[in-house]
């Protein structure tokens, strides 16, 4: 079984996709269920956990709307206003689909600050209450001040995006590693394999140069804190889906039946209750 952990939709908008940028153009169009399900179709992927890329209420609408069509899309990480007053009416509303799985917000484009704000911090604090997931997606240099935010609720179950977007076409590694490494040591905190390919050279990368990451994320987390996705269609800026499908499979290609089954799919099941 495969479960694709992370990836999105959309219907292109200039306006609000601005951060789809000239160096993009491939993704410059509408990305739907019918255009991934070839890939998943080929590949034996069952199902996927999308992952909103907008911030909006008509983001997490639109994705549950799909989610509803598609039987394929088992869950959905949407997006509401963390730092509202009024959050909890909106988790509770949103809570009442079965398809709406966890929340994200884009902390990358954030000031490092932001999520250690008592507005923010409020909001991730509701979270739990309704069995919610949070999915962290930051900056290397935004890694310890995820750590503080995991540290303040040890009860409610985070996961961090792309491996923490390292520097894999600059080759560093070693700030990432040491704050991943720190990061990891919070047991409920888990990290999605995905994300690689846009974070290496787009035209020119090899599967070796995500090897040194891969080794720093597997011997951190473990084998059942580890998500597979794929990130597309944002991959395929680098790479097509059976590529990024095979960086995963060919790393893990040593390990147990068991080991890789929770990766490609058991630990997805289990951290976003599907």
């Amino acid at each position: 079984m495969i479960i694709d952990g992370h990836q999105h939709f959309w219907k292109y908008n200039p306006v609000r996709d601005s951060w789809i940028d000239d160096s993009m153009q491939v993704i410059r169009r509408n990305f739907l269920p019918e255009d991934v399900l070839p890939h998943y179709q080929t590949n034996s992927v069952d199902g996927c956990i999308v992952v909103q890329a907008d911030q909006s209420l008509d983001e997490t609408n639109f994705l549950l709307g799909l989610a509803k069509n598609y039987s394929f899309i088992k869950g959905v990480v949407g997006w509401v206003d963390l730092c509202d007053n009024a959050v909890e009416e909106s988790l509770a509303r949103y809570s009442t689909f079965n398809a709406f799985k966890g929340v994200r917000h884009i902390l990358q484009a954030e000031h490092q600050d932001f999520m250690l704000s008592t507005s923010f911090l409020n909001g991730i604090g509701k979270l739990e209450k309704y069995g919610l997931t949070y999915d962290i997606l930051v900056f290397p240099n935004q890694l310890q001040a995820a750590k503080k935010l995991v540290k303040k609720f040890p009860n409610q179950c985070f996961v961090l995006d792309h491996l923490g977007k390292p520097y894999i076409k600059e080759g560093r590694i070693l700030n990432w590693k040491k704050d991943l490494q720190e990061l990891a040591q919070l047991p409920n905190v888990s990290c999605k394999v995905s994300g690689l390919v846009t974070e290496a050279n787009w035209e020119k990368w090899t599967p070796d140069v995500f090897e040194p990451y891969l080794d720093v994320v597997f011997e951190a987390f473990g084998c059942d804190r580890l998500l597979f996705g794929s990130d597309w269609p944002v991959s395929n800026l680098a790479a097509n889906f059976n590529e990024v499908l095979s960086i995963v499979k060919n790393y893990t290609a040593t390990l147990t039946e068991n080991e890789r089954s929770k990766i490609m799919a058991n630990n997805a099941i289990k951290f976003y209750k599907l």
